[in-house]
């Protein structure tokens, strides 16, 4: 699917949440992962960006060029499809107060700031309710904002909270140091998770009740929900040691064409598993009578494995473990997952045509949320560093042209 190349201060929104407005103060991955979703489901979300250097993750890398020859980063350009751009100084007198009169035409106002930096240039939820009493206010920040921290002061990305989760130590093999984020930005998008659910639950109470509030989302939090087998297991006695992991087979096996993965975590699985590779004496061998057993022996069992998955592909190994009732798939490598036919047929690869002479797109994934009632539509393409300012304020707070020049002579909007 290939993104549409306007965004036009004027596009229509359709979806379960036509109608909801979003006024994002945001940058980055985690709110702006949050609030893309929310604009496929139908969302009108307009993000406010700092007049000089815009989103954070316009300087991410890699990058490519935008019309007027600013880099726009790969972390923004897969996080803000379907937005609209402001450009204004926050920490303004000015700013602030457009951002105060914006606010109660929107019904939702969010920030994921260091936990705390919003209040203090005056735009936290007291701030913003007292402007607009029924908004829902939703932080996320790396330890929240309604209580105290030891770690309230920390700068926090995503791989800060993935490690504090206990994660890292989960998986990490004896003797060797962790293996930071491991599976991308789970710290980020996990939490921008909670937070679309705690948007969607929060604007349903306030349709109940009338009542905005507050939506809190720390990513340590999210990261330990994530992680629930961690502090789980280790209430109830399951306390490996580094690289054991959990009783089951959960490893990756060797084929002819690169790895599988296979999950055996039941004794009848183990069962058709042995059959399948050639290997029945398994099942009356005494080292692999008890789950433990399989962890302690599992380079037997990647032996077995591998030898019978030598002549197949990762894909034909998979076929045929499926069809025996394991549990098993294929470690496929980026350029396998974009011309996956799945993907393609589920709308989940986006193309997003470059401005800066580059002939292959940029590429991003879609929505993964399917709707009976919804018809999947291409998404418009990542606004411009504060493309819609003037359309914006104009059609918002009706300035006048000699308004919009002051403000942008003296740096307030760009």
């Amino acid at each position: 699917m290939r993104a549409g190349t306007g965004a036009d201060a004027d596009t229509p929104h359709v979806g379960p949440l036509a109608g909801v407005r979003i006024l994002a103060l945001e940058q980055m991955q985690a709110l702006p992962f949050a609030t893309q979703l929310l604009a496929r489901l139908g969302a009108d979300v307009v993000k406010i960006e700092n007049p000089r250097s815009g989103d954070l993750g316009r300087g991410s890398q890699p990058a490519m060029l935008d019309p007027d020859g600013r880099a726009v980063g790969a972390t923004f350009m897969r996080n803000n499809l379907g937005k609209r751009s402001m450009c204004i100084d926050l920490k303004s007198p000015d700013g602030r107060d457009l951002v105060l009169r914006l606010a109660p035409n929107f019904d939702v106002v969010c920030e994921n700031f260091k936990g705390g930096a919003l209040t203090a240039m005056g735009l936290g939820y007291d701030d913003v309710r007292a402007a607009h009493p029924g908004v829902v206010y939703l932080s996320i920040s790396g330890f929240g904002n309604t209580t105290d921290s030891p770690y309230g002061t920390w700068p926090a990305y995503a791989a800060v909270a993935e490690a504090m989760s206990g994660l890292y130590e989960w998986k990490r093999q004896p003797g060797e140091p962790p293996a930071v984020s491991p599976v991308g930005a789970l710290g980020d998008i996990g939490t921008g998770l909670f937070g679309v659910v705690g948007v969607l639950a929060a604007l349903r109470q306030r349709d109940a009740t009338g009542v905005g509030q507050y939506v809190d989302v720390a990513m340590f939090d999210s990261m330990v929900a994530f992680a629930d087998v961690v502090a789980n297991y280790w209430s109830m006695g399951e306390r490996p040691e580094p690289g054991q992991g959990p009783k089951m087979i959960l490893d990756g096996f060797p084929a002819s064409d690169g790895w599988f993965i296979v999950q055996v975590g039941r004794e009848h699985e183990f069962e058709r598993l042995a059959d399948l590779v050639g290997h029945p004496e398994w099942l009356g061998d005494e080292r692999f009578v008890t789950r433990a057993g399989w962890r302690e022996h599992i380079g037997v069992l990647r032996d077995g494995v591998g030898n019978w998955a030598a002549d197949k592909t990762s894909v034909e190994a998979c076929h045929l473990l499926a069809a025996a009732g394991v549990a098993a798939g294929p470690v496929f490598s980026a350029a396998q997952v974009i011309a996956d036919p799945h993907l393609r047929d589920r709308d989940m690869i986006v193309e997003i045509d470059r401005t800066d002479g580059v002939a292959d797109p940029v590429i991003t994934p879609g929505n993964p949320v399917k709707l009976s009632m919804l018809t999947e539509t291409s998404p418009t393409r990542p606004p411009w560093q504060g493309e819609h300012t003037d359309a914006l304020l104009v059609a918002e707070l009706g300035l006048s042209a000699d308004e919009l020049t002051h403000l942008r002579h003296e740096g307030v909007i760009a």
